[in-house]
C-alpha cells in the first residue's frame, strides 16, 4: 500500500485543494487538523490527525510511515525555531524523505517574513524541499476581505497602487498534488503567480463588473488597515505579516508574473475574473 501523504493545514484555502487534487489522484491522504471543529472543513476520503506545530506529543500520528509532507505555516505562527523546526526535525528522524512547502513570492529577498527563515531552515535539515513560491491569493478576497466587499462594498487594503500577480489556490492546490508525486522536483523552488498583473483599482472594476454593484478599492493607509484588522481579533504578529505583504506590493516588489505556473499544470493558469465569477455568490449580503 502507498504510504500517505502528509497535509498540513488541510482545512485553509489552499491545504484544502491539496487534499482533493490528491485524493482525486488516488493517492492515500493524512490530513492535520488543530481540533475537532477545523476537521470538519477537510475534504471527506482522508485520515485525519490532531496536529499541533506547539506539541510534540501530536508528532507520532502526523508523521508516522510518511515520507511526502505539504508543509504550510499557520497564519498566527512566526517563531520558526521554537514551532517549526522541532515538528521538521522530528520529521527527518521519522523517515520523511521530501517536504513541499507553501512559501510567499520573493521570500528569498524577504528576510522580515518568516518564510524565510522556513526556507533556509529546511535547505539544511538533510531532506529534499521544494518551495512554492505563491503570490497573493484570490481567496483571501473571498475570506480575510470579504466582510468589507459584502458590507462596505470597498476593498480594504493597504496596496497603494502597486500591482499584484494574483494566484488562484485551486491552482496552488493542483501544482502542489504534481511536485508531491512525481520526481523531478526535489530541491526546487517555483514562483506561482497568475498570468496577468493588475492593482487593486482595476480588481475592484472586475468585481464591480461581475456582481453588478459598484466596489471600490480605498486604499488605506498601514495604520488604519492594521487598526481595523486588530478590532477584529487579529493578533498583531498576523497583521504584521500581512502589512509587510502589502508593503511589497506598494513598493512594486509583487508584480512579477512567471511562467511556473502554467509550464507545471499544462494549461493558463485561472484569471482573476473567472475567480469572481466563480465566488460571486459568496460577496451577496444574505438577508436574514
Amino acid at each position: 500500500m502507498n504510504n500517505p501523504i502528509l497535509v498540513t493545514g488541510a482545512s485553509g484555502n489552499v491545504g484544502r485543494e491539496v487534499v482533493q487534487n490528491l485524493l482525486a489522484m488516488g493517492q492515500v491522504v493524512r490530513a492535520t487538523a488543530v481540533d475537532a471543529q477545523d476537521a470538519q472543513y477537510i475534504p471527506g476520503g482522508a485520515e485525519i490527525v490532531l496536529f499541533d506545530y506547539a506539541d510534540p506529543a501530536t508528532y507520532h500520528a502526523a508523521f508516522d510511515g510518511v515520507e511526502k509532507v505539504f508543509l504550510l505555516r499557520p497564519p498566527a505562527i512566526s517563531d520558526v525555531a521554537h514551532t517549526i523546526k522541532p515538528a521538521v526535525t522530528y520529521a527527518v528522524a521519522a523517515g520523511v524523505k521530501h517536504i513541499v512547502f507553501l512559501s510567499l513570492i520573493g521570500a528569498e529577498n524577504n528576510h522580515f517574513v518568516p518564510h524565510y527563515k522556513i526556507e533556509k531552515m529546511l535547505e539544511t535539515v538533510g531532506m529534499a524541499y521544494t518551495f512554492l513560491r505563491a503570490g497573493f491569493f484570490m481567496q483571501n478576497l473571498n475570506t480575510t476581505h470579504r466582510a468589507d466587499i459584502v458590507k462596505e462594498n470597498d476593498i480594504f487594503i493597504p496596496a497603494g497602487q502597486g500591482r499584484t500577480a494574483f494566484i488562484d489556490t485551486r491552482d496552488i492546490g493542483a501544482v502542489a498534488a504534481k511536485v508531491l508525486t512525481e520526481p523531478g522536483h526535489e530541491n526546487t523552488a517555483y514562483a506561482l503567480t497568475g498570468h496577468e498583473t493588475l492593482t487593486y483599482g482595476e480588481v475592484a472594476d472586475i468585481f464591480s463588473q461581475v456582481l453588478g454593484r459598484e466596489i471600490q478599492y480605498s486604499n488605506p493607509s498601514l495604520p488604519n488597515f492594521a487598526w481595523r484588522m486588530r478590532q477584529r481579533g487579529y493578533p498583531w504578529s498576523y497583521i504584521g505579516v500581512m502589512s509587510g505583504i502589502y508593503l511589497t506590493t506598494r513598493l512594486g516588489l509583487a508584480e512579477k508574473v512567471t511562467g511556473d505556473t502554467a509550464v507545471l499544470l499544462a494549461r493558463p493558469p485561472i484569471s482573476m475574473r473567472q475567480y469572481v465569477q466563480d465566488y460571486a455568490s459568496v460577496w451577496q449580503e444574505h438577508k436574514k
